[in-house]
């Protein structure tokens, strides 16, 4: 039984059309968020209804890249200046240079400015970040945009801390995705805060278990990184990456690096921001992942592989953490079974 949801959220949502627009970075997130809204239902009836709507500067039909029209629910004249904002903007990516289609968009990057400073929450995704940048809330914190355009979104926004190195990068109230399963991994992120983490893990299974990573894994998340600055603790961390198959406990390995299991747990939670068991736990589970979906490795294998002798407790950790057994993983995002099993 999911986790009772304690409140009735409502959820406004808007999403900025223009031409050339990526339709998928549309489409995508929306039918996420149906999904999401659809589970948590089962258990709160009392949820109000999730509102999603397409804005635009004019009410044109819009064509997208794969010929789709598009037209707005609403035309930015009509609620430029409300202070009655939605929850969140997504700005889809364009297929294309976007310069040219920026140039004619003066009033869209105004209005994202106006809803940002009335507490909207702004989602750029690949290209369509140049909007956000457009707009100067983006001058002096990190972003990230699709690679092809990395060198030249450099170019025109030099204000800008550009992270070509990171998926996602969070900088208050402004997501930045650089590619489509990026933003499919912030939509999963959303989903938990909103609707909760059983509803997260069902879409997650649904829609994109084979592509993604856990949100907080990808991202760059202004100042977290700045505060990591203990250089010790990055050796450990990259210690535990590179040694999961370890029996060691983490006592032992903090005794390794000359720490006292005080001052180790002490320094790593203050460094990353998590317990060292919850990181080094969630490393094990993401490589099991890794093999499920690419190895013919027997369950106790791939348990083996990553540092638990018992199957049962890596079977338990899947239970917990994606709500199906190992097997059962295997099963989705390989779409058949092994003899081994």
């Amino acid at each position: 039984m999911p986790e009772k949801i304690a409140v009735s959220p409502k959820l406004h949502v808007s999403l900025a059309i223009y031409q050339h627009v990526l339709a998928t970075s549309l489409t995508l997130p929306v039918e996420m968020l149906l999904a999401g809204e659809a589970y948590a239902k089962r258990y709160n009836k009392s949820i109000d209804k999730l509102q999603t709507q397409f804005i635009s500067d004019s009410d044109a039909v819009i064509s997208s890249r794969a010929g789709m029209s598009l037209v707005a629910d609403i035309v930015l004249a009509d609620i430029e200046h409300s202070e009655q904002v939605p929850d969140f903007i997504i700005v889809p990516s364009l297929w294309r240079n976007p310069r040219p289609v920026l140039r004619k968009q003066t009033r869209l990057i105004k209005w994202l400015n106006h809803c940002w400073q009335h507490g909207s929450t702004l989602i750029g995704v690949g290209t369509g970040v140049c909007f956000l940048a457009e707009s100067g809330l983006l001058d002096d914190h990190p972003a990230t945009t699709h690679w092809h355009y990395g060198e030249q979104f450099k170019r025109d926004y030099p204000a800008v801390d550009l992270k070509p190195d990171f998926f996602i990068t969070q900088s208050e109230r402004i997501y930045c995705a650089a590619s489509l399963n990026a933003l499919a991994d912030i939509i999963v992120h959303i989903i938990e805060q909103t609707y909760g983490r059983a509803a997260a893990q069902n879409v997650e299974r649904n829609f994109s278990h084979e592509i993604r990573k856990p949100y907080e894994e990808q991202r760059y998340l202004e100042g977290a990184v700045d505060r990591h600055a203990d250089e010790l603790v990055a050796q450990i961390q990259f210690w535990l990456r590179t040694n999961l198959h370890s029996e060691l406990s983490l006592s032992e390995v903090a005794e390794q690096f000359g720490l006292s299991q005080r001052s180790f747990t002490r320094r790593f939670k203050a460094a990353v921001g998590v317990r060292a068991t919850q990181y080094w736990q969630q490393l094990r589970i993401e490589a099991a992942k890794d093999l499920l979906a690419s190895s013919n490795l027997t369950i106790q294998e791939v348990a083996v592989h990553v540092g638990y002798q018992d199957q049962g407790h890596l079977t338990k950790l899947f239970k917990t953490h994606l709500g199906l057994t190992p097997k059962k993983y295997r099963a989705m995002v390989r779409r058949k079974l092994f003899s081994q099993e």
